[in-house]
């Protein structure tokens, strides 16, 4: 009997085993395990399905390359346009495109020569440009916004006369200011009148020929504009020649402020300058003053400096013996009063012409001493 049971166990173990491998081997079989399939049932398109490779899901095995961040560069210089040393025919273009503004003479030379850089520069710092002297794209292209492009003519220095403005047979002021201007510079000697004849046209040559302007004898706007450029405006004086009246032996009456003390007392109505102490007058000059548009100041006054060997810093001229009094106003030697007397007009100074006199003057005079200058 117990054998009988010990078999009917073996067999129920047996049998649950089996069972529990058929089970499992089922579940395999639907799970994990792709159906052979006949020739007929591969499809025709490819499968969408994605791969292994690229499901989105898929973990990188590898972290990416870090990717590399770009280096920043310096820009290139920009290339010079022209540059000093620089010739040749866009040199002449520069050239006379500067003319155009003001800032050279016409006639080119086609070299970029040290006045070519200084023009350069000078136009650069106008416009608060880089100044270097170097013509790069940005002047460049001002430099061409500004002007009109030159002719060929213009670039080599063939100059042709333009319309006439003035020419002989011509009357009037006009005429009468063109031959003072041509006075001042010496072109013209006769007197002034208001009539263009044969004097006037032979200087307005000469003045022509000097400075390469196609000599007509008759006034362009070329001419015109060299001449201006040159001279100032004349007095009445000189456009009408009356020579004033020499003030050394005057017996013009002394402004009251100059009867006490050390005065330098300064005329305008007898052109005289006298040195006066106490009163009495011990020297006396011939004087002439500035212009209508530079008029020398009237009123009480003091030398506040003195300078042997003055040069203009505004005009670069001598002013030998200069003594200031107003601002830049000085009495001084004037080698233009002494070569053309009263023809000429200061730039506001009290012009001497007797040069020993104002030297042995200048020794005396002292800063502090009182000028005065009015019209008896």
């Amino acid at each position: 009997m117990r054998i009988f049971f010990i078999t009917l166990l073996t067999v129920a173990l047996m049998s649950a085993a089996a069972y529990g491998t058929g089970v499992a081997v089922k579940h395999f079989g639907e799970e994990d395990t792709v159906p052979a399939s006949s020739p007929q049932d591969v499809p025709s398109e490819p499968s969408d399905a994605p791969t292994s490779e690229s499901t989105p899901d898929a973990e990188p095995t590898e972290d990416p390359a870090p990717s590399e961040e770009p280096t920043e560069t310096e820009a290139p210089e920009p290339e010079p346009v022209l540059s000093p040393g620089d010739t040749g025919e866009q040199v002449r273009e520069l050239q006379h495109r500067l003319f155009q503004t003001a800032w050279l003479p016409e006639t080119t030379t086609g070299t970029y020569d040290d006045a070519t850089t200084a023009a350069v520069k000078g136009f650069q710092e106008k416009r608060d440009f880089e100044a270097t002297g170097i013509v790069d794209q940005q002047t460049w292209d001002k430099l061409v916004e500004m002007t009109e492009t030159p002719t060929h003519d213009q670039m080599f220095n063939v100059l042709k006369p333009g319309p006439k403005l003035l020419g002989e047979g011509d009357t009037g002021d006009k005429v009468r200011d063109l031959q003072a201007r041509l006075k001042q510079i010496a072109w013209y000697s006769g007197s002034v009148t208001d009539t263009y004849g044969p004097e006037t046209t032979a200087a307005v040559k000469g003045f022509q020929e000097k400075r390469k302007i196609p000599a007509t004898g008759e006034v362009d706007q070329r001419t015109m504009d060299r001449l201006l450029a040159m001279t100032r405006k004349p007095t009445h004086n000189e456009l009408h020649n009356i020579i004033p009246k020499t003030g050394k032996n005057t017996d013009a009456p002394l402004d009251e402020r100059c009867l006490s003390g050390r005065v330098l007392c300064i005329d305008k109505t007898s052109n005289s300058l006298r040195w006066v102490v106490d009163g009495q007058v011990l020297t006396a000059f011939d004087v002439r003053f500035g212009s209508a548009e530079m008029p020398t100041r009237e009123g009480a006054f003091k030398v506040n400096s003195k300078s042997r060997n003055h040069v203009s810093s505004i005009y670069h001229t001598s002013m030998p013996f200069a003594m200031f009094f107003s601002g830049g106003q000085a009495v001084h030697y004037s080698p233009d009063f002494a070569a053309r007397g009263y023809n000429g007009a200061s730039h506001g100074c009290v012009n001497v012409r007797d040069r020993a006199g104002i030297e042995a003057l200048f020794d005396q005079v002292k800063v502090g001493d009182k000028v005065i200058v009015y019209r008896s």
